[in-house]
């Protein structure tokens, strides 16, 4: 449903209220995001009436947020997608989760870390089973690249892990107050340590990427300096941030991530998550144990 008295006409909050204006719709947006793009997948997701659903599929068609896509001509079926319109509304859902972790589920503290036993913990360890959406993720040195391993190189496993931010020296740098932020100490250590022990990856069949929502410029000058030699993707927009419910937390103006790591096997599937993360060296070697009780499950 389209709201039409929504006072100032030169407002671009209250515009944009016009679109996605009450709460099925934003939930809408987050489960396109999330990759549930059929009509029934949706309903059965979102728990809505299928007549409120046409509504708002067919309201966010007409304002160019969501595109259908042909995919059984007979009957005529279609998939539903976020168009780049669609997709520059991630911010916004990630800055409402955000807000509700911090203020409404959280003590209204600033931290980059969780509780073992809190909410935002358990959402992100029942993203297990959940498949990553098919994002490509910039980087400095290449075209974008999907957050996974290389397609060509098939590997069977990914351990993609999320760090709040780390620079090179003589570079902007982290802003202030940040190691006053629970949580965000430990990004060079912890990306230093996989560097080091990337053979033990390799020879477990896993590629690593490290993810965080810093600029492409910025960590390259960080992956030179440290001499990193596996990708780091830039979530500066904030895809795949929105699409898995990644946790973040602000500083300096940006939305950052919190850290923690993903454990991925070929089909996409997120099969192990480690969060919190207190020991980010340490946490290295647990995901090397993680990797080798998964393989010893699938023999």
């Amino acid at each position: 449903m389209r709201y039409t008295d929504v006072g100032d006409t030169d407002c671009s909050i209250a515009q944009a209220l016009s679109v996605v204006g009450d709460w099925w719709t934003l939930l809408l947006v987050r489960d396109l995001a999330g990759g549930t793009h059929q009509f029934d997948a949706l309903h059965e997701s979102l728990g809505i009436s299928r007549k409120v659903l046409t509504a708002r599929l067919r309201a966010l068609v007409e304002d160019g947020v969501v595109e259908k896509r042909l995919y059984h001509a007979h009957p005529p079926r279609y998939a539903y997608h976020l168009t780049d319109k669609g997709w520059a509304l991630l911010p916004v859902l990630v800055a409402l989760q955000d807000w509700g972790g911090r203020h409404l589920l959280g003590d209204g503290t600033l931290t980059a870390t969780a509780a073992p036993d809190s909410a935002e913990t358990r959402r992100v360890h029942a993203l297990v089973g959940t498949r990553v959406p098919e994002l490509a993720l910039p980087t400095a040195s290449e075209a974008p690249r999907p957050p996974l391993a290389d397609p060509v190189a098939r590997t069977p496993w990914t351990v993609l892990y999320c760090f709040p931010g780390a620079y090179a020296p003589g570079t902007q740098g982290y802003p202030p107050g940040w190691d006053d932020i629970p949580g965000t100490v430990g990004c060079t250590l912890e990306s230093c340590t996989y560097r080091d022990r990337l053979d033990a990856f390799t020879a477990r069949g896993a590629t690593v990427h490290g993810v965080s929502t810093q600029r492409p410029d910025q960590q390259a000058a960080f992956a030179a300096h440290q001499s990193i030699p596996f990708p780091l993707l830039s979530d500066a927009a904030l895809r795949l941030t929105g699409a898995l419910r990644l946790p973040t937390f602000r500083a300096g103006g940006a939305d950052r991530l919190k850290r923690l790591t993903l454990l991925v096997d070929a089909a996409r599937t997120v099969r192990a998550v480690l969060y919190p993360v207190p020991d980010p060296g340490g946490s290295v070697g647990e995901v090397l144990a993680l990797l080798d009780e998964l393989t010893s499950a699938q023999r």
